[in-house]
């Protein structure tokens, strides 16, 4: 599973930007980046001196005082990506970016997919938990744990990669969203980095989720932990870096105690291994 996990980190083949920023008390003339633009991966970077409006295509993306920015890219993002930075005087800097694809860890099945049961007491209880889902993650908050190099909440055994997905008979289902990293019930989880809990599933379980804990980092940026077996934090707290904020479980839909970890930026499904790097310790 580690050889698995550093070949995708290593397939990773989209435009390398790392960049040296402006000499101080130069004006800043174009973007500077750092990252590298590729499906699922994360940039951090410097605006243009003056920009009153950045977009990454349609998204508008958030600009701090010190000009500093994070944009990210979907699992399924396509290939050329725009942004585009507006001045005072109305003109605009743009700089077109290729994402790099992905190689995903595909399986195909000569089975029929298996057909989801929605039965009206299921929809029930879902919609509210969707609908809390979303307003989680609409959520503003002053974090700055983006501008952080995140650490992984749990140490342990790679049990499932983001964006692997099964083929049936041609016919694909989706993709998993997150990284699942083993471990038994009790098992401390951390905060990846400093963030502000936008969602707390602590008493109620969600029927897929279980006992979810949601923090935002900042600039659009959240992580999701699921399945856990208790929640330590609670909504509006605002939490540091290593802070102990649950721990393993199993509950929900869930085969076995593990942790499921997933992020987003905005809309875009992200993953948490390029942020955190590879598992330390070898595992």
């Amino acid at each position: 599973m580690r050889r698995i996990g550093l070949a995708l980190l290593l397939a990773c083949a989209g435009t390398a930007v790392a960049q040296p920023g402006p000499r101080s008390g130069t004006m800043q003339t174009d973007f500077q980046l750092t990252g590298t633009a590729t499906q699922g991966g994360t940039l951090v970077g410097t605006a243009p001196s003056g920009t009153v409006a950045l977009k990454l295509d349609a998204q508008l993306v958030p600009v701090d005082a010190d000009g500093r920015f994070l944009i990210a890219f979907d699992r399924d993002a396509p290939p050329i990506a725009r942004l585009t930075a507006r001045l005072p005087d109305g003109r605009t800097i743009e700089r077109a970016l290729t994402v790099g694809p992905r190689a995903w860890r595909i399986e195909r099945i000569d089975a029929p997919m298996r057909p989801t049961k929605s039965t009206e007491a299921f929809l029930a209880l879902r919609k509210p938990e969707l609908e809390a889902i979303t307003n989680a993650r609409a959520m503003v908050t002053d974090a700055q744990g983006w501008r952080q190099r995140f650490i992984w909440p749990r140490i342990g055994r790679i049990s499932g990669l983001f964006g692997s997905q099964r083929v049936y008979q041609g016919t694909p289902g989706a993709y998993h969203g997150g990284v699942d990293v083993a471990g038994a019930t009790g098992v401390p989880v951390v905060a990846p980095a400093d963030g502000v809990v936008i969602l707390a599933a602590a008493n109620t379980p969600f029927t897929l989720e279980g006992h979810l804990l949601m923090v935002d980092h900042g600039h659009g940026l959240n992580s999701a932990f699921l399945h856990l077996s208790r929640i330590d934090v609670r909504v509006g707290d605002h939490v540091a870096q290593g802070q102990r904020i649950g721990a393993v479980g199993a509950t929900g839909r869930a085969t076995g105690p593990h942790l499921h970890w997933g992020m987003k930026w905005n809309e875009a499904r992200i993953d948490p291994m390029l942020l955190a790097g590879p598992m330390p310790n070898g595992l």
